[in-house]
């Protein structure tokens, strides 16, 4: 399923499954990140020695595949304006490594919800999969978002 709309916490239905549109992690980007995060570890600069390791080529850093599972849910805009806040991301799994020149997509299923204490809000549970242009989950894990009730909207 793929929204035509904005999900409100109303609109989640336990179960639905989505996908992401696809994206190509380039050399550049992986460069990029190291740059921003200030891990330079070879395995992410150096081609010849991640192969020394028994990799293809350069591989992504495990936190740019999560970053990158988050920023390709995000742009479906499904919380564009209903989002309140990440709570979290749990069981986070390495699975496979990503490689410079591997097209991803993010699959992700709602599993839980549940109203707030507070009023006018919901914890959203994701189970969410990165997979590869082969179909293998290189990335695993479950995220918590704290998600507007429409009636709050309407205030």
């Amino acid at each position: 399923m793929n929204p035509s709309h904005e999900l409100w916490f109303e609109d989640v239905v336990v179960g639905t499954e989505m996908r992401s549109p696809p994206h190509r992690v380039s050399a550049q980007a992986i460069a990029q990140f190291c740059d921003v995060t200030q891990d330079h570890h070879p395995l992410h600069t150096d081609a010849a020695y991640a192969k020394s390791r028994g990799f293809p080529g350069v591989i992504a850093h495990g936190l740019l595949g999560l970053s990158l599972m988050e920023g390709l849910k995000t742009s479906m805009k499904l919380y564009e304006n209903s989002s309140i806040a990440s709570l979290g991301w749990e069981g986070v799994r390495f699975v496979r490594p990503v490689v410079a020149g591997d097209e991803v997509h993010v699959r992700f299923r709602f599993i839980d919800k549940r109203l707030s204490a507070r009023g006018g809000r919901g914890v959203v549970t994701e189970a969410l999969q990165l997979v590869n242009q082969r179909g293998e989950c290189v990335i695993e894990a479950q995220h918590a978002a704290l998600v507007a009730c429409r009636e709050t909207a309407a205030r």
